[in-house]
């Protein structure tokens, strides 16, 4: 029957990053088989759909090392020691990467990107009545940002110049709240 838990037996530190850990860890199975499995520890994260005062989704494009490409995506970032919430982590995020931060900011979703082999949870929120209020870059970012219609970036998605799939997921769950407002989940 699947959904058995496994058991942990030993793990051992592969790598430490400064932003994620990674483990190799060995599971007794259900039956007492055992298997070995990789598993990244990665500190929470957030994603953001930022919209201007007259309605258009801020997007940012940058380039992404893992895949060799610059893609659109939204502000996104990880939870640093010193946010104290996820939503101190928007604001900073918004302020490095689009020079904006949010008056009101609703929680749209929270959830695991990859539970296959991370736990890195990440928490999707809108930002309204945007303001002025940058911040330096992080200095491994070149960031450019650019807005659009969200019947844009939705195309952008099924078109292909969208690939990003947290971005993807972020404006669809947008799209859902923007047509009839639910307040926060």
């Amino acid at each position: 029957m699947g959904g058995r838990n496994a058991r942990n037996g030993r793990s051992t530190l592969v790598y430490r990053g400064p932003v994620f850990t990674l483990y190799e860890d060995e599971l007794e199975l259900p039956g007492g088989r055992t298997c070995r499995k990789s598993r990244i520890e990665h500190r929470p994260t957030i994603g953001v759909v930022p919209v201007t005062g007259d309605g258009k989704i801020l997007l940012i494009r940058q380039h992404r090392h893992a895949v060799g490409d610059s893609l659109i995506e939204i502000p996104a970032g990880t939870m640093d020691e010193g946010d104290a919430s996820p939503e101190a982590c928007v604001q900073r995020e918004l302020a490095e990467e689009t020079g904006y931060r949010a008056a009101k900011l609703i929680r749209l979703f929270g959830g695991y990107l990859v539970p296959g082999y991370a736990n890195e949870f990440m928490h999707f929120f809108l930002a309204l009545d945007l303001y002025p209020s940058p911040l330096p870059p992080d200095e491994d970012e070149d960031i450019e940002t650019m807005t659009c219609r969200l019947q844009d970036a939705l195309t952008m998605i099924r078109d292909g110049r969208i690939v990003d799939s947290k971005t993807a997921l972020a404006l669809l769950l947008a799209e859902d709240y923007l047509r009839e407002p639910k307040g926060a989940i």
